[in-house]
């Protein structure tokens, strides 16, 4: 399964959604950005698309909530490392109040794995981060890989979106 995100006006990215109304598209946005993620197993309907695979998915992505997209940029040799820990975390987040979906996704063309997930509201993803399932699940010594070496390849950093609903559009 393959995710894949493009960017561009509101209008123009609502127009490119509603021309697909079969397909798992979603429209978000923030003060500085619009976003249209694809999730499909087949082609995307984007010309030019960051893509990416995904590397792991819990939970169904739907038209609304708060979404947050960590942004890791990894190194090569960091890349086995990252996918391992993800792999082998304990699962914590998907029993969160607010939890709607995760995905760990691996970039295709560039160094930036996006961990993006979804919540009912802005307070349910801070509320999380305050608690102790967050602290547990940022413990790396739990799932740390016995290779070592640098794992970014520059600081991360995180996006957040909201989901633009089929009857907000």
């Amino acid at each position: 399964m393959n995710v894949y995100m493009t960017t561009g006006t509101y209008d123009f990215l609502k127009i490119k959604k509603n021309k697909h109304p079969n397909e798992k598209i979603f429209l978000m946005q923030n003060p500085q950005n619009t976003l249209l993620l694809h999730e499909t197993s087949g082609k995307t309907v984007f010309a030019s698309p960051r893509r990416y695979e995904i590397v792991e998915g819990k939970g169904e992505l739907q038209d609304h909530g708060f979404v947050v997209m960590n942004n890791i940029p990894v190194t090569e040799e960091g890349r086995p490392n990252l996918e391992y820990q993800f792999k082998n975390r304990a699962g914590l987040i998907e029993k969160e109040p607010g939890f709607i979906a995760m995905r760990v996704l691996r970039p295709i063309k560039s160094d930036t794995y996006v961990i993006l997930t979804v919540w009912e509201k802005e307070s349910d993803f801070d509320k999380w981060t305050r608690s102790q399932s967050f602290k547990e699940a940022h413990n790396t010594e739990k799932t740390k890989p016995t290779s070592t070496g640098h794992l970014f390849s520059s600081t991360p950093y995180i996006t957040k979106y909201s989901m633009v609903s089929k009857d907000k559009e």
